[in-house]
């Protein structure tokens, strides 16, 4: 047995995936280290681990399949499951993960991953084919990425990704809404998805929900900008150029 070839066929393993062959903890153990001293296997974190590639020299798990084997329910999401889906090509090194089980932060060949809480396991996929990669599937990527714009992904980022999305479930997109009971999250998905109704076939009975769940409150988009303009059918205050760019109007905020 060459325990190497073996461990190829995971791109992350850990020692009791190594003890299979051993049945021996400690003799698992000692293969692992002789494999990282060799240069063919490194260490990501506690007891996770990837070979190294002998033609290019680099881990052969890729960062999402990395991310996907954090925790038994850790997820790729928000802007890196938006990278996964090839909503955006721009290359980030904050690699994002939902988890209901909390760890911490860790740095691994150049991508810090990130935790973020996950309540609910609903709108997980584990794509065929991929490596073991789970993965937010897109519609619970978009509630997301809008609900934690200001901690995450910021307001240019998620309107970006916005305009490169076509076609979505909005059934989906109603039934997240829905578990997050979010009043402003139905605000701020009515006014970021409205401009884009066409391109991502979403209905007017859509909007007309999140008009009805957004409540009265009248609120700033994001929390960080510095007066703006205001939008009446959503009830926020938004900045400046992101309301110039959807009407071509603007209109002083005052709430």
């Amino acid at each position: 047995m060459n325990l190497y070839f073996e461990l190829l066929k995971k791109p992350v393993f850990n020692m009791e995936d190594v003890n299979v062959f051993y049945n021996n903890i400690d003799s698992a153990r000692s293969a692992v280290k002789r494999l990282m001293k060799e240069g063919i296997a490194a260490k990501i974190r506690n007891n996770m681990y990837t070979c190294i590639s002998g033609e290019t020299d680099a881990p052969v798990a890729n960062r999402f399949q990395i991310a996907s084997h954090i925790t038994p329910t850790s997820c790729v999401s928000h802007h890196t499951a938006m990278e996964y889906y090839g909503i955006t090509d721009q290359v980030y090194y904050d690699v994002y993960v939902s988890s209901e089980t909390s760890f911490r932060d860790f740095t691994f060949d150049g991508y810090t991953y990130c935790f973020v809480i996950s309540k609910n396991s609903e709108g997980i996929e584990k794509p065929p084919y991929s490596g073991g990669v789970a993965v937010t599937n897109l519609e619970r990527a978009i509630v997301d990425s809008i609900k934690d714009m200001d901690k995450i992904s910021g307001i240019e980022e998620v309107v970006q990704n916005m305009e490169s999305v076509h076609r979505i479930q909005e059934k989906r997109l109603i039934r997240y809404l829905e578990l997050y009971h979010n009043r402003f999250l139905y605000q701020k998905m009515g006014y970021l998805l409205w401009q884009h109704k066409e391109q991502m076939g979403l209905s007017d009975s859509f909007f007309e929900k999140c008009k009805k769940q957004m409540g009265k409150s009248k609120r700033y988009l994001t929390c960080d900008q510095d007066g703006g303009c205001y939008d009446n059918t959503w009830k926020l205050v938004v900045p400046d150029d992101l309301q110039n760019r959807k009407n071509g109007g603007m209109v002083d905020a005052d709430i």
